[in-house]
C-alpha cells in the first residue's frame, strides 16, 4: 500500500494518478466524493474527465475493502481518492445534519475505524499496488469549531494508522512529491 498525502491543491492526486498509471492501463479508481451541490458535481465531473478512459471507476465510500478484494489481481493498480473525503462522508452520514454538539464522535470514529481496519486488511492481502490519497490536516491552525477540531483529530489518527501500515508514503508540497517512507 502506498499513501500519498499533502495539503489541499498540493498535487497529491496528480502524483498518485501518475504512480498508478505507471503500473499499467488497468486501474480501478475508487472515488469517495458524494455530490451535494452543483459546485461539487462540477468537481466530480472534472475528475471523471481527466481520468484515462480505460480506468474502471467505483463511486462510494462504504465497504471499500470489498472493492479492493474484488479487483485484486484483475487490475494493474488501485487508487482510492480520498480518505479525508471518506471521513467527512461518515461524519455526515447519519443522522443527517445534526448540530456538532449532538454528534456522537466516538461512534462516528468507531464506524470509520471498522471500515479502515477492513480496508487495511484488504490492502495487506492484495498483490496489486493500492494507492491511497489523503489530506494532511495537521499543519494549519487549530480549527475554531468543535466539528473542525473533531474532524482534524479523527483524520490525523487515521492518517497515522495509514502511514504506519503503508510500504511507501509520499508527501506532496506545491506539486513536488517527496518520498518520506519506503
Amino acid at each position: 500500500m502506498i499513501l500519498v498525502t499533502g495539503g489541499a491543491r498540493s498535487g497529491k492526486s496528480d502524483h498518485a494518478e501518475r504512480l498508478a498509471s505507471a503500473c499499467g492501463d488497468r486501474v480501478l479508481y475508487i472515488a469517495t466524493s458524494v455530490v451535494t451541490d452543483e459546485e461539487m458535481a462540477r468537481r466530480v465531473d472534472l475528475h471523471r474527465q481527466r481520468r484515462p478512459a480505460g480506468w474502471l471507476t467505483h463511486e462510494g465510500f462504504v465497504d471499500l475493502g470489498d472493492q479492493v478484494r474484488a479487483h485484486a489481481g484483475q487490475c494493474d493498480a488501485i487508487m482510492l481518492e480520498c480518505i479525508t473525503t471518506l471521513i467527512t462522508n461518515f461524519m455526515f452520514e447519519s443522522p443527517p445534519w445534526l448540530p456538532p454538539e449532538q454528534m456522537d464522535f466516538v461512534a462516528i470514529e468507531a464506524r470509520i475505524q471498522a471500515q479502515l481496519a477492513d480496508l487495511l486488511a484488504a490492502c495487506g492481502a492484495c498483490d496489486t499496488p493500492v494507492y491511497l490519497v489523503t489530506n494532511e490536516v495537521g499543519l494549519g491552525l487549530v480549527p475554531e469549531t468543535l466539528l473542525g477540531r473533531q474532524f482534524r483529530d479523527i483524520a490525523g489518527r487515521v492518517n497515522q494508522q495509514l502511514a504506519a501500515a503503508a510500504d511507501e508514503v509520499w508527501l506532496v508540497i506545491s506539486g513536488i512529491p517527496v518520498r518520506i517512507k519506503g
